[in-house]
């Protein structure tokens, strides 16, 4: 009986063996082209890069992202934000990437705006002389201070945040970092007094100073603390077939909420290669996050996003599938930068997504 039993279980266990190694193999080869498919969305997710990281550098144009403060505000307390800032860089960078694009002779550039006393105080004495100070300015009284930033999922208000906590946990002022509609709503608020402190774009503080495109009448009661980074002007399409802004012509393009910064930059590069915002495409008026949804719902062709990349609404947004930034060709970026000197030639580097 026990012949028979240890006899029966080596037959079982021989069986079990040939039947392992047959689904093995069997497996491998049934399966091999899902696998195949799989594997690079499984090796984008672990980088946050999606099924498509972005292989080729995009050029593009690029503003200054810049923090204005209310002339009211303190002198002293601007110094010391500025300098809770700039001398802690590499601690700042550990918490937000943009960190690392910090740096005193781009803080101190700004010369369509007058900068603030106490972050001219700063950078002078860095040895950086600003072009301009406001006079009359610093001399508030100090209380919390409230930084307009952006929307949750662009860059201003993720960077935001992080500068507002270091600044609030590593000095004597408290800064309170919001989410708000962007550079226009920023300085209508600061204008108004329901913030102290805004992230804007460089070309719309200077319409705003000057009275002109997104402004009726002068915006003139604040003052520059520094610019931070460049922020592209960055063409996103889920459609390999858009290589060129060209391209964009006969499409449903995201170009910004109508009279916002990002709906000027879109006139202007479109304008560049003759595309009539209004007319030579078919234009939908959306933010960030929801232009992002709508490349993912197949709702839209392009979308136009002007933020520091990487910018969150795009990183989601290659999570899902394929994206492509679309490039400026030179003549075009030329042509641009002649008729609008607020923009910088920009090179956004292949792997940024």
């Amino acid at each position: 009986m026990k012949k028979k039993f240890s006899l029966l279980m080596a037959v079982l266990m021989l069986a079990m063996l040939l039947a392992g190694c047959g689904g093995d193999t069997g497996s491998t080869g049934g399966d091999s082209a899902p696998a195949d498919t799989s594997a690079p969305a499984d090796s984008g997710s672990s980088d946050n890069s999606g099924a498509s990281a972005i292989a080729e550098d995009t050029n593009t144009v690029a503003v200054g992202a810049v923090v204005i403060a209310r002339d009211d505000v303190p002198e002293d307390d601007i110094y010391a934000l500025t300098a809770a800032i700039f001398e802690n860089i590499p601690t700042i960078t550990e918490q937000h990437a943009k960190g690392g694009e910090l740096d005193l002779d781009f803080a101190s550039s700004v010369t369509s705006v007058p900068y603030h006393p106490g972050a001219a105080k700063y950078f002078a004495e860095k040895g950086k002389e600003v072009a301009s100070v406001k006079d009359g300015a610093g001399s508030g009284d100090s209380k919390s201070l409230t930084f307009g930033t952006g929307g949750e999922s662009g860059t201003y208000y993720a960077f935001g945040g992080v500068l507002s906590s270091y600044i609030s946990n590593n000095t004597s002022v408290s800064v309170t970092a919001v989410t708000s509609g962007g550079s226009k709503a920023n300085i209508e608020d600061l204008a108004a007094g329901d913030i102290q402190l805004g992230f804007v774009q460089s070309d719309v503080m200077s319409y705003a100073y000057n009275g002109e495109r997104l402004f009726d009448a002068k915006v003139e009661n604040f003052s520059v603390v520094a610019a931070l980074y460049m922020e592209q002007v960055q063409i996103v399409t889920t459609n390999p077939d858009i290589k060129s802004v060209a391209d964009l012509a006969g499409k449903s393009v995201s170009i910004g909420d109508r009279g916002s910064g990002v709906w000027f930059n879109a006139v202007d590069v479109l304008g560049a290669y003759d595309i009539d915002p209004d007319t030579g495409i078919s234009p939908v008026y959306q933010g960030f996050g929801d232009s992002a949804d709508s490349l993912k719902d197949k709702k839209i062709d392009a979308a136009f996003v002007v933020a520091g990349a990487p910018t969150t609404a795009i990183v989601d947004l290659a999570t899902s599938g394929p994206v492509y930034l679309v490039s400026l060709d030179e003549e075009h970026t030329n042509a641009l930068l002649e008729s609008s000197p607020y923009y910088s030639a920009y090179t956004i580097p292949a792997g940024t997504y």
